[in-house]
């Protein structure tokens, strides 16, 4: 018992001086970036803001969120809190300017977070189609995976095409470097990863594994995470000559030793150095790797920030 409560204590001591690193190094470095000051007028429509016809889809720093179909999952107050990483619908998430969906699913296309289930995954695809009606410009990465430890929904690759066929954007490498307007009316990138079906093949109306990539740190130290993530970022090619998706997620997990196993507050360690990270990305000389940018609970001023970096590229400034 003894031992036990001695390693809980060193975990908080561990945990808060993480902390406190991010903040020095923020009071040290600020949060200062090219066209940081930069926020769109109008977020549901903020591609169309910077200019589709100037806009490379290599030059975009995507917002996006991670777990993005929890904001009901599980019980309310009693499963919820230990597995809800969005508190926005995927309706309000892509109006507030999210452009990258994290899905995962399971036999039934049902949506879920390990064991815990929310709504089918038609909720989805309706929010989805709803906001492309209203919208002409923006462009969606629409990322579904068959959850670990289930199994595929059957023809599912089918159901994605029948329900979303006119909107998507046929799995092409020579995509990357076309703009929105070349891409139009096409505007849905859907990267499916079944974990036993076949991989979508090249030409398909979906897109493989292989086109979306990220190292997943499993950690609660937020300091841990960020420098990872810094490093991670800095073994990859530059964005405008890859042919796949690179993404940095800035959230940390819960961990089964610690106490505090609700996602909110833990992943409220590293959700406010955002702009913080970008500003590394630049000042570590990396910054033109960075491509998709995640977190949990979407906010305003995470949009923005991308919204900047990718304003500053259009305009020659980044």
């Amino acid at each position: 018992m003894g031992s036990e409560v001695s390693k809980q204590v060193e975990r908080r001591k561990a945990i808060a001086a993480e902390k406190k690193t991010l903040c020095d190094l923020h009071q040290s470095c600020g949060e200062e970036f090219p066209s940081c000051a930069y926020k769109p007028s109008d977020r549901k429509n903020w591609m169309a803001g910077v200019n589709p016809e100037k806009l490379h889809i290599n030059k975009i720093v995507w917002p996006g969120t991670h777990d993005s179909a929890t904001n009901k999952i599980g019980v309310p107050c009693i499963t919820r809190p230990f597995a809800q990483c969005q508190n926005l619908s995927i309706y309000q998430q892509l109006e507030k300017g999210n452009r990258v969906l994290d899905i995962r699913i399971q036999e039934d296309r049902k949506v879920c977070h390990g064991i815990l289930l929310t709504y089918n995954i038609d909720v989805v695809i309706n929010d989805v189609k709803k906001f492309l009606s209203e919208t002409q410009y923006e462009i969606i990465i629409l990322e579904i995976r068959t959850e670990f430890g289930h199994e595929d929904p059957p023809e599912f690759d089918k159901y994605l095409v029948d329900q979303l066929g006119e909107f998507l954007i046929p799995q092409d490498d020579h995509v990357f470097d076309r703009t929105i307007s070349e891409l139009l009316p096409k505007r849905v990138i859907c990267v499916w990863k079944p974990r036993k079906s076949p991989q979508p093949k090249a030409g398909s109306p979906l897109w493989n594994a292989g086109h979306l990539k990220d190292d997943w740190i499993d950690t609660d130290l937020p300091s841990t995470k960020f420098e990872s993530n810094l490093k991670n970022l800095s073994n990859q090619p530059p964005a405008s000559s890859r042919k796949f998706f690179y993404r940095v997620e800035n959230t940390v997990t819960p961990q089964a030793d610690n106490p505090v196993l609700c996602v909110k507050p833990v992943t409220g360690r590293i959700h406010g150095f955002a702009r913080l990270f970008i500003t590394q990305c630049f000042s570590r000389g990396i910054a033109d790797r960075l491509q998709i940018f995640s977190t949990d609970f979407i906010d305003e001023d995470f949009v923005d920030a991308c919204v900047a970096v990718t304003y500053a590229r259009v305009e020659g400034k980044a």
